[in-house]
């Protein structure tokens, strides 16, 4: 299969293509700067030059290709959602009748259900930290000449990654200190990287037209232990902050890190076979890819 990624030079994608290109597929990749098509080519694909904004760019490879795999996002891009949207377009207009596309999102579009698991029937929060994810898997799903599928995921962690695993290690060396809010008793899933590449390895190999996914190991992990185990591994202190506290040292980023809506992950299961099998969060954090003799 000829598939087009976007994100390839980025962690998760990087870590998609790498499992794409080892299952035989032929792998074309975005890549907007010399050292981003070093590091494409490097994990075997081919580098289509060129980023998000180049519409031309990107409905001409997704014209070429039989599936389109979009993991490139730049959280703190304020016009995210505005170059997201033209660019799903773009590449949606490119495929081809029946090609597939595969959307990554995340489980931060659920509303804070205080620890209730919910699977992908549970109705998604407006109000979402990351508004413009759910407004690209309506694109994706609405998209009625391509076979969509969204995966939704947990934290991801794994090989040293994961932007808000290297910055609370980062801030917890710096500081001394890392904070979890309150009692910190509010649950997280996550999920490797490796394990998370593999599931689209399995939707492209299977498909699914019309199918959101949820992406999570069965552990469910309280931030308190997060917080500890990051503080183990960078040689820190975990202390309680109070929620006023928190927003003083956090802004924004307080109020996500005291959500809980764990994921529910077996449609993933029963429909591609997906089995996670990759060490735990806190086992990555305490003895893994981020323990100082990994690094």
């Amino acid at each position: 299969m000829r598939i087009f990624i976007t994100g390839a030079s980025g962690y998760v994608g990087g870590v998609v293509t790498e499992h794409l290109v080892r299952a035989g597929h032929e792998v074309v990749a975005l890549a907007r700067s010399d050292r981003a098509r070093e590091r494409v080519e490097a994990l075997g694909a081919k580098a289509a030059p060129g980023g998000l904004r180049d519409l031309d760019v990107l409905r001409a490879a997704a014209a070429g290709a039989d599936a389109v795999v979009h993991t490139a996002v730049d959280y703190f891009d304020a016009a995210m959602g505005d170059i997201e949207r033209d660019a799903l377009r773009s590449m949606l207009d490119g495929l081809h009748e029946g090609a597939a596309f595969v959307y990554t999102s995340t489980g931060l579009v659920y509303p804070d259900t205080q620890g209730v698991t919910v699977d992908e029937e549970h109705p998604v929060d407006p109000g979402s930290p990351q508004p413009f994810k759910i407004h690209g898997e309506r694109q994706v799903l609405d998209a009625g000449h391509v076979a969509g599928t969204v995966i939704r995921a947990g934290l991801v962690h794994g090989r040293g990654g994961s932007g808000l695993l290297q910055g609370m290690l980062a801030s917890a060396r710096q500081q001394g200190m890392v904070a979890y809010i309150g009692e910190g008793t509010n649950e997280w899933s996550s999920v490797h990287v490796d394990d998370l590449a593999a599931l689209y390895a399995s939707v492209l190999g299977q498909g699914s037209p019309g199918t959101v996914v949820n992406a999570a190991a069965p552990e469910r992990t309280p931030m308190r232990r997060i917080v500890e185990a990051v503080a183990a591994t960078a040689g820190a202190r975990a202390v309680s902050v109070t929620p006023e506290q928190a927003v003083e040292l956090m802004g924004p980023a307080a109020a996500v890190l005291t959500r809980s809506a764990p994921l529910d992950s077996g449609k993933a299961r029963r429909l591609f076979r997906w089995n996670p099998t990759s060490p735990s969060l806190l086992d990555d954090l305490t003895s893994g890819s981020y323990a100082p003799a990994a690094a």
